[in-house]
């Protein structure tokens, strides 16, 4: 049987993702331990030619980033977060976009694998139900961290906001304007992220004593037309909602949308909160309250949790929760507009 990184660090009592740098000459290994590991290397009779040859030594520094698009205004910011990071580390980033499909994101893991980078950092793709190939990296012994949207089956880094209090926030907001019947437009039912949305807006209502009603929660995709349809479906019953948090600020407009559509004015009939508190959102008719989101926050501590100095005995798994911030403008309040609360 061929010997593999496991065995290797059995064998010296340290972890498979120190082995893995070690053997791709990572600066952040210090030179005692990269003797002990190809001592040990050759010991168990570990082969392989990414000891000492220029392609791993260049991809060594290497990071991948997979997220589901490129143009989603929090990956672009937090994208170049990640690069402010790994540039003072001396360190590349390969951006892949997963377009929300699970296929795609398992390609593109196998991808960064046979490139030998030195850690990935993903947020999920919408579609993901299964998560071998996360496990297939750390195996591999190269680190991961998720950010934003995050997997509870895989224990590693992670980087977010706090998405159920958020959300209890933004509905806290809408019964403080005098909503009373407030739906909730989501993404994909399979995102954790949306799953703890829902949690925030349901434990809010509870708080309220305002009855849940299944049938005011919508979901869709992130194309344009599932998300319009999805805002369609609550806005054209009989007895419409009075107020909405929606799972993005792109999902947010598609309510204004068919809020316009249905003729009904907003906030005076209708208050809506969208997430992520994009730049468009205070040139928008009425201006968009929504949740403010530290993307490039999200960025840098993603990458500080993959670069940080390695442990040779044990390994840990840190989640940052950051803060967000909930900006209140014109589509939620006729009397407080345009301040800053924290979340």
């Amino acid at each position: 049987m061929q010997a593999t990184l496991q065995d290797i660090a059995d064998k010296i009592g340290v972890s498979v993702s120190t082995v893995s740098r070690a053997l791709k000459d990572n600066p952040r290994i210090s030179a005692l331990t990269k003797e002990k590991v190809r001592r040990a290397a050759k010991e168990v009779g570990y082969l392989t030619s990414i000891i000492s040859t220029q392609q791993n030594q260049e991809s060594s520094n290497l990071i991948g980033v997979i997220v589901p698009k490129i143009n989603y205004y929090l990956y672009a910011m937090a994208i170049s977060g990640i690069e402010s990071i790994a540039e003072q580390h001396g360190m590349h980033i390969i951006v892949c976009q997963s377009n929300e499909s699970d296929e795609r994101e398992k390609k593109l893991v196998d991808k960064l694998i046979d490139i030998g980078v030195s850690g990935v950092i993903v947020s999920l793709a919408s579609e993901t139900k299964t998560f071998s190939h996360f496990e297939k990296l750390k195996h591999n012994g190269i680190p991961l961290v998720f950010f934003n949207r995050e997997c509870n089956n895989i224990d590693t880094h992670k980087v977010a906001i706090d998405n159920h209090q958020a959300a209890y926030e933004g509905v806290q907001h809408l019964i403080s304007v005098g909503c009373k019947k407030i739906a909730y437009l989501g993404g994909p039912k399979v995102l954790q992220i949306n799953r703890d949305r829902i949690e925030g807006y349901k434990n809010a209502l509870k708080e309220s004593n305002i009855s849940f009603d299944e049938n005011l929660i919508s979901y869709s995709k992130f194309d344009r037309e599932s998300t319009l349809s999805a805002a369609r479906r609550l806005l054209y019953s009989p007895d419409y909602p009075d107020g909405i948090l929606a799972f993005s600020d792109q999902m947010a407009i598609s309510v204004m949308l068919a809020a316009k559509e249905r003729g009904i004015k907003i906030p005076e009939q209708l208050s809506i909160v969208g997430f992520n508190n994009e730049p468009v959102d205070k040139l928008l008719e009425p201006s968009l309250t929504s949740i403010d989101q530290p993307a490039y926050l999200m960025g840098i501590e993603s990458a500080r949790l993959l670069l940080q100095p390695s442990t040779d005995f044990k390994s840990f798994y840190e989640k940052k929760i950051l803060k967000s911030t909930l900006v209140i403008r014109n589509s939620t309040n006729k009397n407080r507009l345009n301040k800053q609360y924290e979340v």
